[in-house]
């Protein structure tokens, strides 16, 4: 019998435009008791085969996990007190569900006793990783504990899921708070588009002038270019008083959420967080991450200092000998008009090229070429007017996948670029049953007659989480638990990396840079520009990911949270070695880093996951590059060995697989003249 409760009746087609707030609690109230239900059966049955227990349990929390992902993503682009009151009230009992989960002594008994019968001794590849990797995750989970640490386990947990999930809101709540009205003639410099929407986003609120807020479409162009100093002053100090404001203080909370890592770390016979959470990805281990971080830093230091120099340079040579000394809210302004006078490239001349609309048009023509699959739009219930619905077929027509798009800005809505899956599908006999999963960002929104033109930053943006999704709409892993992107965390970025690729390449820019006014294709001229561009203060921009990713690593390796030492100030002298201008003292980006401490795990010891999918990006596509950036078999080798496989084998097996050798680290830093 079907429920009133919609969050009970998620099929493929999830009732967005029915569930409220109200209905969470209610819901995983059921959801939770039907999953202890399974549980116990799972635990007391006797003897059983693959099918009869360990294919039971991959989908064991199926309806909860969808059912409990919805609540969390209505929260991250529809929030409200409502819905902040819902996650508040479910996460303490959903984070403690899967904790039990993985220290039931009857499941962990029946898992054990099944991994010694005949029938484990005869499973197939898939199925074999499948067991191992679940004896691994219950051990990890804490399963042979005592019983007394089990009880502390729980704990940890809990807690960690409450205090992380207060670092998201404050967050967000301060990003909102801040507001900032200006005159036009503050805005000299900045982009007329930018000056035309803050000049909308004022009047809507009923006010003149021009509303500035810390959105990235608005703050970054305010940033690189505003002539007026104090303003992106002004600008800069209230980003950097994010995470550390009264009332949203988020300082406090970093100290606690490494404490409760480590100790849960220490009590699962391990070192540091680091060694835990990385044991089962490419990287192993803590001391291995930071070694890989600090060698790429050490080959990209000359030409850091180098690329400085002669920043400071020209800024000198503009500005006077006897003008200040470059400050953190200077760099930007500087390096932008560095690389006007020596590329004659202004990055914003690009976005009249680059609307939304035919971005999206011709990303998907190019994934229907090298991929073999045709994106359509189509209809289903959505949680706001902006977010569009669209169905994936293979190259034989089956609809295999379909996804949702939510693209702009909203006070409502957490900052950043993210893909999500609501339900995993696959292989099933006689067919398949789709995937369905969402891309969502804040790009620079439409804004009156004007359309969405994007930056070439936002344009790689829409590539890399479009890689992501097709990471988890292409999966054919017929075990859900290892489908699509549940992979090894410094693996996950490699199908989206890689799409980033085909930005830069002018067959791939011919189906779709046409200027939005007159429909001309992107000028040769402004194209070698761009390419010429590209590698303009690279350095710097792999210094800036080296920052966050040794902060990350030495905050949960080597920083003692138990110690007097302060981790705001731990990760400000760290971050310090790799900016151009010096960071006030009162320095603390760590306290606003979500990526490390939105969540329980999240990016926490993973942050150099990014460089290290990059290297292996960089390599991969130099086999497009070489066959062909639209070479359909090289596509479909993509597919077979890397996208379609998801978690079913050693993520370094498949890259050797696609490869047919080791990756090549040098890959990375000759695409960006670093080498």
């Amino acid at each position: 019998m079907q429920s009133s409760n919609p969050l009970l009746n998620i099929g493929f087609r999830v009732p967005f435009d029915q569930i409220l707030p109200e209905h969470a609690e209610d819901a995983v109230d059921t959801l939770l008791v039907q999953a202890r239900e399974r549980v116990e059966r799972l635990a007391s049955a006797g003897e059983r085969d693959f099918e009869g227990f360990m294919a039971d349990l991959d989908v064991l929390t199926e309806q909860l996990g969808t059912a409990y992902t919805v609540v969390q993503h209505l929260n991250s682009v529809m929030s409200s007190d409502g819905w902040r009151a819902a996650v508040e009230a479910t996460l303490p009992k959903v984070s403690g569900f899967y904790t039990e989960l993985s220290l039931h002594p009857g499941l962990w008994a029946a898992l054990k006793a099944f991994a010694g019968t005949e029938a484990a001794r005869n499973l197939d590849p898939v199925q074999a990783r499948h067991l191992r990797l679940t004896l691994d995750e219950f051990r990890r989970g804490g399963a042979d504990l005592p019983d007394d640490k089990k009880a502390r386990l729980l704990e940890l947990d809990t807690r960690l899921a409450e205090v992380t999930n207060t670092f998201s809101k404050n967050v967000l709540d301060a990003t909102n708070a801040f507001e900032l009205y200006v005159p036009t003639a503050r805005l000299a410099g900045v982009p007329q588009r930018v000056q035309d929407a803050t000049r909308r986003a004022a009047e809507d609120k009923g006010k003149g002038g021009h509303r500035l807020t810390l959105h990235q479409p608005v703050l970054t162009p305010l940033l690189t270019y505003a002539d007026d100093r104090t303003l992106r002053h002004e600008l800069w100090e209230a980003q950097a008083r994010v995470g550390q404001t009264d009332g949203l203080d988020n300082r406090p909370l970093v100290r606690e959420i490494l404490q409760l890592r480590r100790e849960r770390a220490r009590l699962l016979g391990y070192a540091n967080f680091a060694d835990l959470v990385l044991e089962d990805r490419m990287a192993k281990g803590g001391e291995a991450a930071l070694a890989f971080e600090r060698d790429l830093e050490a080959r990209t230091r000359p030409a850091y200092e180098r690329e400085n120099a002669e920043l400071e340079a020209f800024y000198r040579e503009q500005a006077g000998t006897d003008a200040p000394a470059l400050e953190p809210w200077d760099i930007a302004y500087w390096a932008e008009k560095q690389r006007q006078a020596k590329y004659d490239f202004d990055e914003e001349a690009l976005r009249p090229y680059f609307a939304l609309d035919q971005v999206l048009a011709g990303l998907f023509e190019i994934t229907r070429r090298v991929f073999g699959i045709t994106v359509t739009p189509a209809q289903a219930p959505v949680w706001h007017p902006e977010v569009r619905y669209y169905d994936i077929a293979d190259e034989h027509g089956t609809h295999i996948a379909s996804f949702y798009t939510d693209w702009f800005p909203r006070e409502s809505k957490r900052a950043g670029a993210w893909m999500n899956a609501f339900v995993t599908g696959g292989p099933r006999e006689g067919g398949v049953d789709p995937h369905l999963g969402l891309m969502c960002g804040n790009m620079t929104a439409p804004s009156g007659e004007t359309p969405s033109l994007l930056s070439i930053r936002e344009v790689e943006t829409v590539f890399h989480e479009f890689g992501h999704l097709l990471h988890h709409a292409l999966s054919r892993v017929p075990v859900k638990s290892l489908s699509g992107t549940n992979v090894a965390w410094d693996f996950v970025e490699l199908p989206s990396q890689i799409m980033e690729n085909w930005v830069m390449e002018r067959e791939a820019l011919d189906l779709f840079a046409r200027h939005d006014q007159t429909g001309e294709r992107l000028p040769d001229e402004l194209f070698d520009k761009m390419i010429a561009a590209r590698n303009y203060r690279a350095a710097n921009t792999s210094m800036r990911q080296y920052s966050f990713g040794l902060t990350d690593l030495g905050l949960h390796v080597e920083f003692d949270p138990e110690s007097d030492a302060d981790p705001i100030a731990f990760a400000r002298d760290i971050m310090a070695r790799f900016t151009p201008a010096p960071l006030p003292e009162n320095y603390a980006q760590v306290a606003s880093f979500g990526h490390l401490f939105s969540s329980p795990v999240g990016y926490g010891a993973g942050y150099y996951s990014y460089k290290w999918a990059e290297v292996l990006d960089a390599d991969a596509f130099s086999r497009f590059a070489q066959e062909g950036i639209f070479n359909r078999e090289t596509g479909r080798d993509f597919v077979d060995k890397i996208l379609s496989r998801g978690g079913s084998d050693d993520p370094a097996q498949l890259y050797r697989d696609f490869m047919g050798r080791e990756p090549d680290a040098g890959a990375l830093l000759r695409r960006s003249g670093l080498a």
